[in-house]
């Protein structure tokens, strides 16, 4: 009976390892989504973006706006193919933690009140991307793939 109910445990455990990369996936997808509006944003209307930086009292109001628009439209490109996602979420979290603490921790943490919570969010899913990278349906793990291959077949 225990031995019974053991192996039904391993192979729930099997199947849920199975499933392991989707949600790193979907979180890509979902931050590659949420990036693309603010990047297009900042990128069509760049001088308003600077006045904007500067009367937060950003340092380096155009540098920053551009190194701001910049990180979010290619985090936008390798988060959708998975590729740099390690790379890329460092700036990425950095440019949450500036959003947070500029414009949204005044307002609390709802969202609803343009609180802090969505860039929390997205810097959580940046932070388990940085730990855990793309995940299988990416082209980082494509490329891993072949190149291991590639060396085993060489060996």
């Amino acid at each position: 009976m225990n031995a019974k109910i053991i192996e039904i445990f391993r192979n729930f455990q099997l199947s849920i390892l199975n499933l392991k990369d989707w949600p790193l996936l979907f979180m890509r997808l979902i931050l590659a989504y949420g990036f693309l509006g603010p990047a297009m944003m900042k990128i069509n209307n760049m001088p308003a973006i600077i006045d904007w930086f500067s009367s937060m009292g950003i340092p380096f109001p155009e540098v920053n706006a551009y190194l701001a628009a910049s990180s979010e439209i290619i985090g936008v490109f390798l988060l959708l193919f998975g590729f740099g996602v390690r790379l890329i979420s460092i700036p990425l979290i950095i440019d949450m933690l500036v959003a947070i603490f500029t414009v949204h921790i005044s307002h609390g943490f709802e969202a609803g009140n343009n609180g802090f919570e969505i860039p929390l969010y997205y810097m959580i899913m940046l932070f388990t991307l940085f730990v855990y990278g793309s995940g299988k349906f990416s082209i980082s793990w494509l490329v891993s793939y072949f190149i291991n291959k590639r060396n085993l077949i060489e060996s």
